[in-house]
């Protein structure tokens, strides 16, 4: 299946509920987690941010914002508190399509939460169609440099016969011509890279609806990419990763995580006013 344009998953949204909603004062709010297609009142538990906060629903028509009361205060994104958060997506993602808010999102009241849900009603109703049944996976892989630049010694003639020179002469070799050997490696590991990247995602794209690349992170990371699936196509998705981790085991090392909500396919934005 081909790859659906990322920007079919934005949604841009302003609310009309005012600022005073993010203000610290010594009142207790509402901590919004996600929202979600349901009618009837919800209890997911105490599984809240916070601690043992009880999680729950409140609606608009068939819509619904998965809240827990909360204190209005600033989280800071300490690991245990994203973890709470991420937790309690995980725990909704089970049963229903998700679109996850952003860590820390705290409104001042149940009012508020639903002037959200009014004002956004249209934009949230169109993301969570085309979020339905499906799940997002994130695919980062590492290479071994070194095995990698062993094997394109002995693919590559030119590199092979540089080196081979060198070695032979290394009290006459050259700066220049180590300089020059330098430069073919990085450049022949910049066209491995592209080419390890290419292929997986060609592979992928063939069992998930859309792709996003992230910034990689550090300078033994090639690919760091989030994946949209149907629920449906789990397994084969699954399959494929594991194909291709077998494909390059001694070459690559892939680090795969899921099913999580999409957060790389969704971005709600929501316009604050100030109040008067």
């Amino acid at each position: 299946m081909s790859a659906l344009d990322a920007s079919l998953f934005d949604a841009s949204s302003e609310s009309d509920v005012s600022s005073d909603s993010l203000a610290i004062v010594p009142a207790e709010g509402k901590y919004v987690y996600c929202i979600i297609r349901h009618q009837t009142p919800r209890d997911f538990g105490d599984i809240g941010i916070g601690g043992s906060a009880r999680v729950y629903t409140v609606h608009h028509e068939e819509l619904a914002a998965v809240v827990s009361d909360t204190p209005i205060v600033i989280y800071d994104p300490t690991r245990e508190n994203v973890l709470a958060h991420e937790f309690v997506n995980e725990t909704v993602m089970r049963e229903f399509t998700v679109i996850p808010m952003s860590f820390g999102t705290v409104f001042r009241s149940e009012e508020d939460v639903g002037q959200l849900l009014r004002s956004t009603y249209e934009a949230f109703t169109d993301v969570l169609e085309k979020m339905k049944d499906k799940i997002e996976f994130g695919v980062q892989i590492r290479w071994d440099r070194d095995r990698v630049v062993e094997s394109i010694e002995q693919d590559n003639d030119e590199i092979r016969k540089l080196k081979d020179e060198i070695t032979r002469n290394a009290s006459s070799s050259t700066y220049f011509a180590r300089m020059q050997l330098g430069r073919l490696i990085e450049g022949a590991l910049e066209e491995s890279a592209s080419r390890y990247v290419a292929t997986v995602h060609e592979e992928l794209k063939r069992v998930s609806v859309a792709s996003r690349s992230n910034k990689v992170i550090g300078d033994r990371m090639i690919m760091n990419a989030a994946f949209l699936v149907n629920r449906s196509g789990e397994k084969a998705f699954d399959d494929a990763v594991k194909e291709l981790s077998r494909r390059y085991e001694h070459l690559l090392a892939f680090k795969y995580t899921g099913p999580w909500p999409p957060y790389n396919f969704v971005n709600i934005k929501l316009k604050l006013e100030k109040a008067n």
